[in-house]
């Protein structure tokens, strides 16, 4: 049995699926960018499958892939050092208690 570049998009799509089903179930701030995460590697493993699939010799899928995983990283790096604030702050990390930064 081969791989075909289907079975990639199926993957992709079920990663982005519980990525997004984390983000919108979950009340923990560290579960919704771990959410967060899984939807952008799905991107990612779009972005390869579809330069797979034109199988020409441009890197376009793989540069795209490496600026998603740089703006990843930058991403968690924010919104770590946000949730470490409100860590401080409020002592808690769910998004039921931000309303009590309302000024």
């Amino acid at each position: 049995m081969t791989i075909t570049p289907a079975h990639f998009i199926g993957l992709a799509f079920i990663i982005f699926a519980i990525g997004f089903l984390v983000v919108v179930v979950r009340k923990n701030a560290i579960a919704i960018l771990m959410g967060v995460e899984l939807m952008l590697n799905a991107v990612n493993l779009i972005l390869l499958a579809f330069n797979r699939i034109h199988g020409t010799m441009e890197l376009d899928g793989q540069v795209f892939a490496i600026f998603v995983i740089a703006v990843a990283a930058a991403e968690a790096v924010v919104g770590l050092a946000l949730i470490l604030a409100v860590y401080r702050s409020l002592g808690t990390v769910s998004i039921d208690d931000l309303s009590a930064l309302k000024g």
